[in-house]
Parts: C-alpha cells; structure tokens; sequence
C-alpha cells in the first residue's frame, strides 16, 4: 500500500515524463528519447495505480491478468503490422480508449459507491459532470474510430457519404447531449444516462461519415484529440491524476496537430469538429473522363535524367509506403550523392494517411533529417530543380487544387512539383489518388510517368545508374 501524498507524487513525475515525451516526439532527431520517456511514464503510473489499491483481492487478480493478455494482444500487433496498416491501427486503438471511457462512466453510475461517488441516485453533481462528458466524448470517439478504421482498411468506401442538412443535424444533436446531460445532472435518471450514450455513439458516426479520404489524416488527429479528453473525464471520475494529466497532454497536443494540419490543407477547424468537411457532392467521380496524352518511361530513362541533373527533389507518398520502397530509394539516393547531385525530400503535412507516415519511413531507411523538408521550407525550390521525384504522391501533388474551385482538394497547398524541369512520377496507373479525383500532373508536357511498382522501379534506376 502506497501512501496518497507518495502516489500523487510519483503521478506527478510520469505527468513530467509524458511531457518531456511530447517534446521529444516533436522533433526526428529526439523521438526516440521522446519514446523512452513515455514508457517509463506509463510504467511509473500503472506500477503507482496498483499499490494505491493495496489490497490484492480476488478481483484485482483478474485485472493483472487482462492486463497481461492485452498486453501481449499489443506487442503482438505492434511487431506484426506493417506501417502501410498503421493508420487504421492508430484509429483502432482510439476507439478502445472512447470504449474504455463509456465502460468506466457506466461502472461509476450504476456503482456509485465503489468510487466514492456517493450512493445511486445521489451522485455528486461534479462527478456527475465529470463522467457524462466522459462517456460522451469517449462515445463519439469509439463510433467514429469505427468508421474511420472501415474507411481507412477499405471495408467502407472513402467517399464522402453526405445528405442536406447534415451540419445542422450535428449541431443540434451535439446541442441536445449537453441539454440531456443538464437534465441528468437534475435527475440522475438512468433512462437519460443511456440516451446521452446512445445519441453520443449515433454523433460520432455521422461526424465521421461525410469525411473523404484526401481528409483521413486530420481525421485521426482530431479524434486523437478526442480520446485525450474522454479520458482526462474520466480520470476526474477515478480521482487518477495521471489520467487526468495524460488526456489533457493527448487532447491538446492533438487539437493543436488537427489545427495546424486544418492550416496546412486550408480547411476551416469548426468545420472539421462538426464534421462533412471537405466533401462536395457537386463532383461526379464515375464521370468519364476524355483520354489525354500521357508520356512513360522506364528505368533507364530515370536514371538519364537524374544522372544529368544538378539537383533532384524526392517526394515520397502512400505508395512508397505500399511498396516499401523507401529502402530502395535510400540507395538510389546514396548514389546520386556520389555523383555529387544535390538530393533532398520534400513531405507534404498529410502525405500518406496520418501525419508523420513518410518521415517515419524515411527514418526507417536512416535517411538524413537535415535533408527532409516541409513544404513551406521546400516549396519554392521546386521551381530552380532539374528534376521531381515522386514515388506514390497523389493528391498532394495535384495542381488542380490552385485551379479548379469544384475540386475537393480546392485550396489545399499543395507542393509545386510541376515548376520543376522534370517530373519523374512512379505509379501503378492513372487511378486518382484517395480524394478520387484525377491529377492534372500525369498530363504536363514535363511529365514522365514510370508505370510499375514503386519499389522494383526504383530498385531498377538504381541498377542503370551504375
């Protein structure tokens, strides 16, 4: 048994760790220390969880062994998936902890008195708060991790699914819980309790739904943000202040990543909270399109153009993840370094399907952070280099988001790879990118498409520029 002055001490410490994890995530050069910092805060606060019981009873018995179960469940996982899969198990995992908040909220009304919250039907009215906003918050942020997950794995279309009216009908249900709970905190009626849950579950479906997939990785950020604060409620209800302190870090720092990713995509932040935002049912994407001139290439083409060129200007997307071909990439880089060719990486906010995806892949293959840039820090390079590089970039690269108002992507910056030279574009096909719509750039005079595999056409310029 741990004393609580001891506990909320040795709490205090794992708050500190997490925070000194934040920072060190911010930044390539200091995540993996940023990790460490984060394990051993979780490790200090489950250890301090379980002496603050103290006593080890039959029931607690069980808790260690779910505990070891999800664990394993876990690590499983976390060696098995592969980073292409990472966004859809980012989105999974959110929707356990919204579960997990619902299934404490629901304990602590129905139990009142194993929390020390009062009896049934005489709750305290902070603890009351407390757990309603819990539940709910942990609500919509299971449903809508859900549906967020089927869209990312395929099992949902990635198209926006929107009807007339949509908005207002969020506002009014989000309007409706807060009222409900309002009445809830007056009655404490059980009735009320279940419906704030089932409108809750109801809210998170229908804020995710209308969402296209060029949209997904704000979507993660956001409900990120979301579970941080389900579960910063519910450490109110337990009392827990490492919970408290940890939902806060998870929900802020994520509404501070949506923010800034709503920035970089030039989407309104309101509108990413209630939901729909970037869908346009003005655009028929089954629309047959006419058949414009396309120019191909092969390897050895490549390998010509970027052995006679001065700088080179790798852009990596989903489809480099795809194929795993980063390793590949690395290699044919080292070579044209040797060449003395000036070589860097240009990373769109949302390449991939969550943010950070490509730096985390181009770290993977030790690729230099000095050589990784942002798009604000690259942009206008784009404009004095021989030749673009894009391995798998779609949307992000569309020059069609500066033109054409109707486009989903319509006012999205995008990086200004058609002012280059030459643009070397590897892809399996013409298909549109995840927003669904065609890229303007496949047809640019500059334009040299490499159908095939990202990785073995890579691995094929590496070979002919020896």
């Amino acid at each position: 048994m741990i004393s609580p002055n001891l506990s909320a001490i040795f709490y205090l410490v794992s708050g500190i760790l997490f925070i000194l994890a934040l920072r060190g995530l911010s930044s390539p050069d200091t995540s993996r220390q940023g990790n460490y910092f984060g394990i051993a805060g979780m490790i200090i606060a489950i250890v301090v969880t379980f002496l603050s019981v103290g006593n080890f009873s039959s029931s607690l018995i069980y808790v260690i062994i779910f505990l070891l179960i999800g664990g394993a469940i876990g690590a499983y996982i976390a060696f098995k998936i592969p980073m292409t899969a990472m966004p859809e198990l980012v989105a999974g995992f959110h929707s356990l902890v919204g579960l997990a908040a619902v299934f404490v909220a629901i304990a602590a009304f129905l139990n009142p008195a194993a929390f020390n919250l009062g009896s049934i039907g005489n709750i305290k009215l902070a603890s009351l708060i407390e757990m309603s906003i819990g539940a709910a918050v942990g609500a919509i942020t299971f449903s809508g991790s859900i549906i967020a997950f089927l869209k990312l794995r395929g099992i949902m279309s990635g198209s926006p699914v929107t009807f007339l009216g949509q908005h207002y009908l969020n506002l009014v249900l989000g309007i409706g819980i807060f009222v409900l709970i309002y009445y809830l905190c007056k009655t404490q009626s059980e009735n009320i309790f279940w419906i704030v849950i089932t409108i809750s579950f109801l809210v998170g479906i229908l804020l995710i739904i209308p969402i296209g997939g060029a949209d997904m990785p704000v979507v993660i950020s956001m409900l990120n943000s979301y579970s941080g604060w389900a579960a910063a409620g519910i450490g109110f209800t337990l009392e827990n202040t490492a919970l408290i302190i940890t939902g806060a870090l998870v929900g802020s720092s994520g509404a501070i990543l949506s923010y800034i990713m709503c920035k970089a995509m030039n989407r309104s932040f309101i509108s990413v909270i209630l939901g729909g935002f970037g869908a346009d049912n003005s655009i028929n994407k089954n629309e047959k399109k006419d058949q414009k001139p396309v120019k191909s290439g092969n390897a050895e083409d490549a390998a010509f153009l970027m052995k006679n060129a001065s700088s080179v200007i790798i852009v990596p997307g989903y489809g480099m993840a795809v194929a795993q071909a980063q390793h590949a990439l690395r290699e044919m880089v080292d070579k044209l370094k040797k060449n003395d060719i000036k070589v860097t990486y240009a990373i769109h906010p949302v390449a991939g399907r969550m943010p950070g995806h490509m730096n985390v892949l181009l770290a993977e293959a030790n690729v230099p952070y000095d050589e990784v840039f942002e798009l604000e820090d690259i942009n206008n390079d784009f404009a004095n280099s021989d030749v673009a590089f894009v391995i798998g970039a779609n949307d992000v690269t569309n020059p069609i988001a500066k033109t054409d108002p109707k486009s989903p992507i319509f006012g999205m910056p995008v990086l200004d790879v058609e002012k280059c030279k030459s643009v070397l574009f590897v892809k399996r096909s013409l298909s549109p990118g995840y927003a669904g719509i065609d890229n303007e750039l496949f047809y640019r005079d500059n334009t040299l498409m490499l159908f095939a595999d990202a990785k073995k056409m890579t691995e094929d310029i590496v070979k002919n520029l020896d």
